[in-house]
């Protein structure tokens, strides 16, 4: 009864309250006063949860924590400068929020930070998704509710529909990961039947990924997030809890983070920002992601294969280009891993520019400048557009890039491109929890 009357307070009346504040209904202080109020007092000692209840509280109070934060924050002069003092006078019994908010992480067993992270509000807080090939489960990504709803800050479609395409996003890319992680071993063949089989079928759901992409930009208005919602009040919950934490951001998705090693990305200190990142990640996360940071990237492994390197590929000539692809037929589903993977990378750009970058360069010509709490000038992770644009360059500008105007015409690599669109539409997500 206490966890149906906590998720009931959490799922139900927090967005009530959000929307309320912000519509300037209710006065700001009034959220920090329920949660006082309605929601701390019935906490149960993080001793007696077992993990699902610990995740699924973890998931609930970190939209609590970021509401409290966010509304402190945008109404006390200064407090952006010790973000911490938005949760002075809020205790579960005698144990301040925040180190509530921490035992209970600590009790999900996987290293989750000691604020709202990527993994609760996405992975934890979607339902479990499967992604299929046809009638094929190629892999599930679990939820921690089977409620079918998708918990956010002010209940909007547009909101919920945002948290749905990231984890579908990250169920693809595990598909994706799952396939070609194997093959990062020292002793696979990656020129062979299973690999060649591997590699195709990671581009399908790359490609897949892409249009997923696409699709959500041109969701139809009932069902969209404006622009402007996204940045004045999604991405303004996204502040600090303590000075110098990591808010939550669509860049944490490790799914993504794991893609880029495994495939490359020519980006100095890229490897450093990442590793910046991972008090943000699970422990199974950073595991991994340490891991194939410490191995030869996929097409590194490929070309060192074959005797050459990417610098060796860049300066043939396109008759031993040619010739090379006709002795190894499969370097050409290679490249177009690597070209499905910069073209997503493309449509993940797009639609940043088309939700932050382009609306905030409006704002800044008109003289209406950025939001005081968190700047729509770059992610919550600081990637803004230009180094966003490098990391897209980046993965265009792959080892095996140089193929492109050696084997296809213009109008083939087209070609090649639209029947890649074509075969995902063979994959799907479907909501399964």
């Amino acid at each position: 009864m206490v966890f149906r009357q906590l998720g009931a307070w959490v799922d139900e009346e927090l967005p009530r309250l959000n929307r309320a504040i912000l519509r300037g209904d209710v006065p700001p202080g009034r959220l920090a006063e329920q949660v006082r109020e309605m929601l701390l007092p019935h906490l149960p000692e993080v001793h007696r949860l077992d993990v699902e209840q610990a995740q699924r509280l973890v998931v609930r109070l970190g939209f609590a924590g970021a509401s409290v934060a966010r509304h402190f924050q945008e109404w006390h002069p200064n407090a952006k400068a010790d973000p911490e003092r938005a949760f002075d006078g809020l205790t579960v019994g005698d144990v301040p929020f925040l180190d509530y908010f921490g035992a209970l992480a600590d009790r999900t067993g996987q290293g989750h930070y000691g604020r709202d992270t990527y993994a609760s509000l996405v992975r934890w807080n979607v339902g479990t998704l499967e992604v299929r090939r046809g009638p094929e489960v190629m892999t599930t990504l679990p939820g921690v509710f089977d409620d079918g709803r998708i918990r956010s800050y002010t209940g909007t479609a547009g909101e919920e529909e945002f948290f749905l395409l990231v984890k579908r996003s990250e169920a693809v890319e595990l598909a994706a990961n799952e396939l070609l992680e194997p093959l990062s071993r020292e002793e696979a063949g990656l020129l062979s039947a299973d690999a060649v089989e591997r590699v195709r079928l990671a581009t399908e759901l790359i490609e897949a990924m892409r249009r997923l992409f696409l699709d959500f930009a041109a969701l139809p208005p009932e069902r969209a997030l404006p622009a402007e919602h996204f940045m004045d009040v999604f991405r303004q919950f996204a502040v600090h809890w303590t000075a110098g934490d990591i808010p939550p951001s669509g860049a944490l998705d490790p799914e993504a983070l794991k893609r880029d090693f495994l495939l490359g990305i020519g980006l100095s200190g890229y490897d450093q920002h990442v590793r910046r990142l991972f008090p943000a990640l699970l422990d199974g996360e950073r595991e991994v992601i340490d891991r194939l940071m410490g191995r030869p990237a996929l097409p590194e492994q490929l070309l060192a294969g074959l005797g050459l390197d990417p610098d060796g590929l860049r300066a043939s000539a396109g008759t031993e280009l040619r010739r090379l692809v006709g002795h190894h037929p499969a370097l050409m589903d290679w490249y177009r891993l690597l070209s499905a993977h910069a073209r997503a990378s493309g449509a993940h750009l797009m639609l940043s520019k088309k939700y932050l970058f382009k609306p905030q360069r409006r704002r800044d010509l008109s003289g209406e400048g950025d939001q005081h709490l968190v700047s729509n000038r770059a992610g919550t992770t600081g990637m803004n557009e230009t180094f966003l644009e490098r990391i897209t360059r980046a993965r265009q500008e792959h080892p095996l890039a140089p193929l492109r105007n050696a084997v296809f015409t213009p109008e083939s690599a087209e070609n090649e491109q639209v029947r890649g669109v074509r075969s995902a539409a063979t994959v799907s997500i479907a909501r399964v929890g």
